[in-house]
């Protein structure tokens, strides 16, 4: 998507060769105006696959996942919590999630009310680097009986390997900036030639 690269080469920063920030637009501070073209874009990508519910995970991909709903006719957004707050007394599926960034991991949870056998399921985050979080949530679905339809993450670092694992257990990928590589200081995507 020319316009994310675009926004992506202007005002987000590689850190090494393997981090892009992108918190001005995208993580910290969110810029509306641009989550509604992205979330227009991910619909025509992934609209036509009846889309019931939009999945995610605290608390980067919240915002996008909820103006992504806007065009998939105000379906709901259910996002996977890291921690197990007091409120959350029900039974839930779990699935251990890894983040990149943090070097850490959790177990993603959705209290079991908020996932159905009859669920097709689109997933949205803002990154996808090694595919850790993807993997709990298609894990999340599954266990609930639900149908993955599809994966978008806003900005996907393929050279990490998390698309092609998740293409490789079957899940439909599709993002919206895809980063082959960070170089010398410069960032390539994709539809570059390189």
């Amino acid at each position: 998507m020319q316009l994310l690269n675009q926004r992506i080469l202007k005002d987000g920063m590689e850190l090494g060769t393997e981090i892009i920030k992108a918190d001005s637009f995208l993580n910290h501070q969110l810029d509306i105006g641009l989550f509604m073209a992205l979330g227009k874009e991910i619909q025509c990508r992934f609209g036509h696959l009846g889309i019931n519910k939009i999945l995610t995970i605290e608390s980067s991909g919240i915002g996008i996942a909820a103006i992504t709903a806007m065009y998939f006719d105000l379906v709901p957004v259910v996002f996977a919590k890291k921690t197990q707050p007091n409120t959350m007394t029900e039974e839930f599926y779990g699935a251990p999630v890894k983040s990149f960034t943090k070097g850490t991991v959790s177990i993603a949870r959705i209290a079991k009310k908020y996932l159905h056998p009859e669920d097709r399921v689109l997933i949205v985050d803002d990154f996808l680097a090694h595919g850790e979080a993807a993997a709990g949530l298609c894990s999340l679905v599954e266990q609930a009986g639900g149908t993955v339809c599809g994966i978008s993450a806003v900005i996907e670092k393929e050279f990490q390997g998390g698309s092609t694992k998740l293409r490789q257990a079957g899940y439909y990928v599709n993002s919206l900036s895809v980063i082959t590589k960070i170089e010398n200081g410069k960032i390539y995507f994709k539809d570059e030639t390189e």
